[in-house]
């Protein structure tokens, strides 16, 4: 099966319709099937449709949702892009390497490409609600690209790519939503039990996501994480206040 065919393409703040206009014609170039908004910050959308040259059908399927998480609640794997090369907690990848783990995720449910806003693409906030980060290595004089010509590289490269069919029925993977509903449930419970730090818990929080997220986990699997964690936060539950600095 083709990636693109299970690939969600989200667009994040965008605010330029001509960069809407120029996504969507690239949507309907490299046969991605969805396409997203998410608090998108527009005022008008003539500038879009004359840019979308035959592919004005993509802009009228688009779905418009008020925010980020609402837009990937029920993915398996979220991409984030960036120009910023050391992201604290989350590694980055060629596109290169994304386009591979989103192909290879893409055999448990839809996956989702996260492109930024056009002033200030995507804040640590906003990658914090994907599980990877990529980004396109350009010259270091000019790091940041376009929307538009982002998107046309990385449509390119998943139009390429294949995600294998499996031998045997997978089974389903978990959504993004109940992923980030554990990892909230292991910061707190890891928090109450000291094993993070207070002042800075997410750093070490984010490793050991992202090995769940590696392990390519079911939905039932995450739910029993979940369950667990929900026990052992009965066994260490304290006030949710962090402990006075020592002097």
């Amino acid at each position: 099966m083709s990636l693109v065919s299970h690939l969600r393409v989200v667009l994040h703040q965008t605010q330029g319709p001509d960069n809407l206009g120029a996504v969507a014609r690239l949507a309907a170039n490299f046969g991605v099937a969805e396409l997203v908004l998410s608090d998108p910050q527009l005022q008008e959308m003539d500038g879009a449709r004359r840019m979308a040259v035959h592919a004005g059908h993509v802009l009228e399927s688009a779905r418009i949702v008020p925010t980020l998480p609402a837009a990937l609640e029920d993915v398996v794997l979220a991409i984030g892009t960036t120009s910023r090369q050391n992201l604290r907690g989350m590694p980055t990848l060629s596109p290169e390497e994304a386009v591979e783990m989103l192909a290879r995720h893409a055999q448990r449910g839809k996956v989702a490409l996260v492109l930024g806003g056009e002033k200030r693409g995507m804040s640590d906030e906003d990658l914090s609600h994907c599980q990877q980060a990529l980004v396109i290595p350009t010259r270091p004089e000019q790091p940041s690209m376009n929307l538009a010509q982002a998107a046309a590289v990385l449509f390119y490269l998943c139009s390429r790519a294949q995600a294998e069919v499996p031998e045997r029925s997978v089974a389903e993977g978990a959504p993004l939503r109940l992923v980030q509903a554990l990892q909230a449930r292991m910061r707190q419970v890891l928090l109450d039990a000291d094993f993070l730090n207070w002042q800075g818990p997410d750093a070490v929080l984010s490793e050991m996501i992202h090995s769940l997220t590696r392990a390519a986990l079911t939905k039932r699997e995450v739910e029993l994480w979940l369950n667990a964690f929900k026990h052992l936060g009965r066994c260490v539950a304290r006030p949710a206040t962090p402990p006075e600095p020592t002097k």
